[in-house]
């Protein structure tokens, strides 16, 4: 039982949000509400989640990922990757301006389609790649909307959930931009320890 429990909860990490798994006596159900559909699995087929093969667990991911049930793990964005897209950012803000740019959101950042949460290892090595490239870019010159733009893009492009922020400080008056995953932002949300209150947030797309 608690083997079935256990791929149960591994069944919801993988499916896409508009999925839910219904535990039931033959097995289980997953509704999908994008599609209104329904796709049963067997006790034994939930049952190889928890105590399969490597190769049997990766079956059922596929046989979910074909089915459009789940969205396959994106490869990581290299540094490389990430400094250009950084200069990208940089440039369209500062031809269309941020807010245009807030608004295009939408086209480069789709919503997120793992249900699994952001591992905090990955936004780590993302938040140090994409500071360590804005920093020694001429280009993009360590500019923090340049950052959360680039990191809230890329997380999105990974299929993982990301929040952008805007916040302001009244004394003395700044903005400030940061992307949050996993308990982390992207660039820090305090910088140099001054608090910036959120007045704008952006975590499906461009709304």
């Amino acid at each position: 039982m608690t083997k079935d429990t256990d791929a149960l909860v591994a069944i919801k990490r993988i499916l896409s949000p508009h999925c839910r798994v219904v535990r039931m006596s033959g097995g289980a159900l997953i509704a999908d509400w994008r599609r209104t559909r329904f796709l049963g699995m067997t006790t034994a087929d939930i049952r190889k989640l928890a105590d399969g093969t490597p190769a049997e667990r990766a079956e059922l991911v596929t046989a979910l990922v074909h089915a459009g049930c789940a969205a396959p793990h994106r490869k990581r964005c290299t540094d490389a990757e990430t400094g250009r897209w950084l200069c990208a950012v940089h440039l369209l803000i500062r031809t269309l301006g941020f807010g245009r740019v807030l608004r295009l959101l939408s086209l480069a950042a789709p919503d997120y389609a793992r249900a699994d949460p952001p591992d905090a290892e990955d936004v780590a090595r993302l938040k140090r790649a994409v500071q360590s490239r804005a920093r020694s870019s001429w280009f993009a010159n360590d500019d923090c909307k340049t950052e959360a733009v680039t990191a809230f893009v890329l997380l999105r492009r990974y299929g993982l959930q990301a929040t952008l922020h805007v916040g302001v400080r009244e004394h003395p008056f700044a903005l400030h931009a940061w992307t949050t995953a996993a308990g982390l932002s992207i660039p820090d949300a305090d910088p140099r320890g001054h608090a910036f209150a959120p007045v704008l947030s952006i975590d499906r797309g461009g709304r």
